[in-house]
């Protein structure tokens, strides 16, 4: 079975978004080891799950990168996955989704995310998405947190965990102390 992965960075003071819905620019300690972070997290995964404000912000960025001449290896490395892999966008607003390798859920997303884990495949991930997140997190059906954590406070803005009615139990699985002064920290949801 296929797990669901939520993949954010968050400052120390638990915000995932600044208080003005900027989110981790200027704020995570992105540097080299924080990129092949990444990188190992993403290699686990074949398709990326967004809710409509992450998806239309990474579209508006991403398939720019590879003609941009500034932009980094790593830049150009993650727009290549990026484009390969499936999308898929839940949004009960957009009537369309135009890139490549995504595909737009407008209903039932509780079913939709159930039916996506029986599929054969690797993990999915959510990539941003806050908002998203917090949803599927009241529904449990995340199976993995992997949060990095940077050292500092911004005192105020979106909070990396909102809105839960129920307990959810979790098991840490790994951690990581990075240069930087960040943590990475992988969850796993105990069921």
């Amino acid at each position: 079975m296929r797990k669901l992965v939520l993949f954010l960075h968050a400052s120390l003071d638990g915000f995932v978004e600044g208080p003005n819905g900027e989110m981790d620019i200027g704020w995570v300690s992105y540097d080299a080891e924080l990129e092949k972070h990444a990188k190992e997290i993403l290699s686990t995964a074949d398709t990326v799950i967004w809710g409509r404000g992450t998806y239309q912000m990474m579209h508006n960025y991403w398939p720019s990168v590879p003609s941009n001449p500034s932009a980094s290896q790593h830049e150009r490395d993650h727009a290549e996955w990026i484009e390969k892999t499936s999308k898929i966008v839940f949004s009960t607003t957009l009537e369309k989704v135009e890139w490549n390798n995504s595909r737009l859920v407008k209903e039932d997303v509780e079913k939709e995310i159930k039916n996506l884990k029986e599929q054969p495949g690797k993990d999915m991930v959510i990539l941003g998405s806050p908002r998203f997140a917090h949803y599927l997190m009241q529904l449990d059906l995340i199976d993995e947190y992997k949060i990095t954590v940077s050292p500092v406070l911004i005192g105020s803005g979106l909070p990396l965990f909102q809105g839960l009615k129920e307990k959810i139990n979790l098991k840490l699985i790994e951690n990581k102390t990075f240069d930087s002064g960040a943590i990475g920290l992988v969850y796993q949801t105990v069921r």
